[in-house]
């Protein structure tokens, strides 16, 4: 898949990071573990210089994973050695940016392997014991959100990374937000309402991607019986194999324009969607601080 990486690039890359953006800035006498590492492992720092193409990273058979392994032990032991030798605040805000940062790849770790493991006819399974715990229904409520002017952006404090940055208002109108996430169920009656057929809930990008991709349904969804449109006729691939679709488990890997339609064809239902739309970045972020949790606790709901 051209937009997923192999594990072994993960691991050498946030390495890779830490000898570049570290190492080479902090160590005296600074020598690569091996030159080669700094295009083939490069991601998209243009300012660093040349890096391998991201479509061709499955076809590096070489270094070995072993040797992207002696690679990590290195950096990590050097950038140990560093911060108990020369510590200083450049160095230690650089080492926390990199943390993060292969924080980020650890995700994409299990997105990558689970894209692999489900595109194959014979699945696998990255771990069996994977938990698996059924949700409650909860029936839909909406907090209410006055329009306001608000701050949004990193507050200052702790780590951000810079598209965080600057602080800055925003002026909100009222606005509602659902007490839960759309469900996996409230997912199958939009596909059995003929949701992927019909452009009148889809952006125009959107749709051409429906009828050149040919979806009929989320990423890893497959259904077992053709005549049937209910929860139970539809399961979903995940890291601990294929499983039943839970009608309450809150809905996972769709794209901004399945989002999109969703929203759409939900708030044109009538009943507890009526008027629904996606939620923009601001009111999403100023409905989660610790003043709007305070807002909701108080019992500010819509019917």
């Amino acid at each position: 898949m051209p937009d997923a990486s192999p594990v072994k690039w993960h691991l050498a890359h946030v390495t890779w990071f830490f000898e570049t953006f570290v190492l080479e800035r902090f160590e005296p006498g600074f020598k690569p573990f091996d030159p080669a590492f700094r295009v083939l492992f490069n991601s998209y720092y243009n300012a660093v210089g040349d890096k391998h193409p991201r479509p061709q990273r499955g076809l590096l058979t070489r270094p070995s994973l072993a040797q992207v392994m002696a690679f990590r032990a290195n950096v990590t032991e050097r950038v140990r050695a560093l911060l108990d030798s020369a510590p200083n605040a450049a160095l230690e805000r650089l080492v926390e940016l990199g943390i993060h940062h292969e924080q980020q790849h650890q995700e994409l770790i299990l997105t990558d392997v689970k894209h692999l493991l489900g595109s194959t006819a014979v699945q696998g399974v990255y771990r069996s014991a994977w938990p698996l715990a059924p949700v409650a229904a909860v029936p839909l409520g909406w907090a209410k959100f006055e329009g306001e002017l608000v701050d949004v952006g990193h507050p200052g404090e702790g780590f951000g990374f810079d598209n965080e940055f600057p602080r800055h208002k925003h002026f909100l109108q009222p606005y509602a937000l659902s007490n839960r996430l759309v469900t996996h169920g409230e997912w199958v009656e939009f596909i059995a309402a003929g949701g992927y057929r019909d452009p009148q809930w889809w952006l125009s990008a959107g749709w051409d991607w429906v009828r050149a991709q040919g979806i009929d349904a989320p990423l890893y969804w497959r259904k077992s019986s053709e005549a049937s449109q209910s929860s139970a006729d539809w399961h979903t691939f995940t890291l601990h194999g294929e499983a039943p679709i839970d009608p309450h488990t809150p809905i996972a890997h769709v794209s901004y324009f399945e989002a999109d339609a969703f929203a759409r064809w939900a708030g044109a239902q009538g009943g507890a969607f009526t008027g629904a739309r996606l939620p923009t970045e601001f009111e999403w972020e100023a409905a989660v601080t610790p003043h709007a949790a305070a807002h909701i606790a108080q019992g500010n709901w819509a019917e």
